[in-house]
């Protein structure tokens, strides 16, 4: 294995580890807990980031910051001005070397250097068949037409101005001439006749003009189109009368040839390139003036940063972080915020392929099973350790399951036992098949047969209406729901447990089902028909001991009639109190102890659930809403506890 070594080419540390995806379903999952849709939790999490990872909104701000920097570098105007100072330069070094001179042809020179107009492309051009009496005079003058060729070129070749300095009349026909290959190769481009060996050529001949090295045209048409419109935007941003006097200017500057060849340029890239913003104004809030070819690489980069903020926002139908340009992230805002974006989108894709992410099909985002089991177990361990901290002593179950005492019989492993290994028999199993080495296999495993202890059969019932939303506590009801889920699925499989959600009617729900519920938004708090459903569910389970757990903030309003549908009244009828207190009865006759965990203190309620307790000689818990999760599952260790002391 070989290795290659090179410059750390900025960003993130190479060497940190990779973000943990599962503390992105946590973020997630609190997020659907409290209400939002799924989409609406990634969304959030993709924009706040961590403590370990910038967010949308903090690369957001970032380009934002770097367009108020740009717009503060400087105006627009600074080869207009530079061109004045070259023109008054040369006009003063004139006047100079005139007043010695007491001929009339020198004071004639005088009368025509005051006359200028104050026009300074119309003073240019007015002064282009003066004969100059000083050198410096003329050598200033010249300088006009040669900074405004490296001007416009650089304008539209980025690196021009710099590259053409001094330049001969040989480096200048090299530029007509790449001018007319490029139109030639755009032509051909448009016919569809170009080829990729016609660009490798024209790179051969003329590369040396373009240091990004494009590797095919349509990398070459986008590097010079994005640039041309902010040379036009630009133009538009001058004052009518800057606008003019440059213009002129600037085809002063040029002979008919490259005049001709820039423009076909302009059209081939405006044609190629309709979709970029061609016209429009930029407001700048800079001092010192910019030259023709850095302002459009200011402009150029605002532009950039527009877009980038747009794409950053996702504030767009069908927005995704695809839509993010990385080559526009890099050029914008570094390496850094690169290797951010692509971090994001690597949690994106990672949240879907590991498959805690799944699209349904009306085309919903949607927590999978395998997310909302994370959830739950997430959530216990909140529970838990809210449990230790307030005191209430450790609940870490070590001898959780169906073991009681050892029969001294043994029975292959199944998934869920937690019975003790027998080790002997188990390497016995592994050598019989195959005594030329050990190696073992699932059917291997043999287990001590334990006395079976009683099972439990647990129906929690949780209150979905509307008013568990406005009082803050839908969410903290769903995780303790889940932990709950948890606790039972995981460390007492063969308890059996069924969640029941209820509001103006009562409904068996799935865990994925309840991690992205929203809050019913109906009148009714059905309890009757919840205890209807638990009773149904306990009849599956005749030989396990039933519990009932209820969470609700409200006394019942509303029963199931006759015909089967919901009747709400408030305050409650006489009925809907009798009815639910029939099935507490009926709960009651089943031996179901129905502990109910209070969530406000309303005088009515408080009348009900204490009435309930009486008849079914269950009890009553006040929580605060916060510490639910910590209540329901101890009441439920202490009733497991309970039983296995019976056992």
């Amino acid at each position: 294995m070989t290795f290659r070594y090179g410059a750390w080419a900025g960003g993130r540390d190479p060497l940190e580890p990779p973000y943990d995806v599962a503390e992105a379903v946590d973020a997630i999952g609190e997020r659907v807990m409290n209400g939002d849709s799924v989409r609406q939790a990634l969304r959030d999490l993709l924009r706040r980031g961590n403590d370990q990872l910038r967010g949308l909104d903090g690369l957001r701000q970032q380009a934002m910051r770097r367009q108020r920097e740009l717009r503060k570098q400087g105006r627009l105007d600074g080869t207009l001005q530079e061109v004045r100072e070259l023109l008054e330069k040369a006009v003063e070094l004139e006047k100079s070397a005139l007043f010695p001179d007491p001929s009339d042809s020198a004071r004639m020179a005088e009368m025509e250097l005051d006359a200028l107009p104050t026009d300074t492309a119309r003073a240019v051009q007015e002064l282009k068949p003066y004969q100059w009496r000083s050198q410096e005079a003329r050598e200033t003058y010249e300088q006009i037409d040669d900074l405004l060729r490296r001007e416009v070129l650089d304008s539209q070749f980025q690196g021009m101005k710099q590259a053409l300095e001094s330049a001969s009349p040989e480096d200048m026909q090299a530029v007509k001439d790449m001018l007319a290959d490029l139109n030639g190769m755009l032509e051909a481009d448009a016919r569809g006749e170009h080829t990729q060996e016609q660009f490798d050529d024209f790179m051969d001949q003329h590369g040396q003009f373009f240091p990004s090295q494009p590797q095919n045209l349509e990398e070459l048409v986008d590097e010079l189109a994005r640039r041309a419109a902010a040379a036009q935007r630009l133009m538009d941003s001058l004052t009518p009368q800057q606008r003019q006097e440059l213009g002129e200017l600037m085809d002063g500057a040029m002979d008919m040839d490259m005049q001709s060849q820039m423009s076909q340029l302009g059209d081939a890239l405006r044609s190629a390139r309709p979709d970029l913003q061609w016209g429009g104004r930029e407001r700048m809030q800079g001092t010192e003036g910019m030259g023709l070819g850095d302002a459009t690489t200011a402009l150029q980069e605002l532009a950039d940063l527009d877009d980038l903020e747009a794409a950053l926002g996702q504030d767009y139908p069908g927005a995704s972080l695809d839509d993010i340009d990385e080559d526009a992230v890099q050029r914008a805002l570094g390496r850094g915020a690169l290797d951010d974006v692509r971090a994001l989108q690597r949690i994106e894709k990672e949240l879907r392929e590991q498959g805690y992410l799944v699209t349904d099909a009306s085309g919903r985002l949607e927590l999978s099973p395998r997310a909302v089991r994370r959830l739950g177990a997430t959530a216990l361990r909140k529970v838990f350790a809210q449990i230790n901290a307030t005191g209430r002593g450790a609940h870490d179950v070590h001898d959780a399951g169906a073991a009681g005492d050892i029969t001294g019989a043994t029975r292959q492993w199944q998934f869920g036992d937690e019975q003790p290994l027998d080790v002997v028999r188990t390497v016995r199993n592994a050598v019989l098949r195959d005594p030329s080495r050990l190696k073992l296999q699932v059917d291997d495993f043999e287990v001590v047969e334990t006395e079976r202890r009683t099972t439990a059969a647990v129906a929690l019932l949780v209150d979905l209406s509307f008013s568990m939303e406005l009082r803050g506590t839908w969410g903290v009801a769903k995780q303790t729901t889940l932990a709950l889920h948890s606790l039972v699925t995981t460390q007492f499989p063969q308890d059996a447990i069924e969640v029941i959600g209820f509001s103006d009617y009562a409904q068996v729900l799935r865990p994925e089902q309840l991690a992205g519920l929203d809050p019913q938004r109906v009148q009714g708090t059905n309890l009757q028909h919840a205890l209807m459903l638990a009773g149904r569910f306990l009849g599956k389970h005749p030989g396990a001991e039933p519990v009932v757990l209820v969470v609700t903030d409200g006394e019942p309003t509303a029963h199931l009639t006759r015909d089967g549908y919901a009747d709400f009244c408030w305050p409650p009828m006489a009925e809907t109190l009798e009815l639910t207190m029939a099935e507490v009865e009926r709960i009651t006759r089943r031996g179901a102890t129905i502990n109910v965990f209070m969530l406000d203190d309303e005088p009515r309620l408080l009348a009900f659930v204490e009435h309930l307790a009486h008849r079914n000689g269950g009890r009553v818990f006040s929580p605060d809403p916060e510490r639910l999760g910590e209540f329901v599952v101890q009441d439920y260790l202490r009733a497991r506890r309970g039983r296995q002391r019976s056992a």
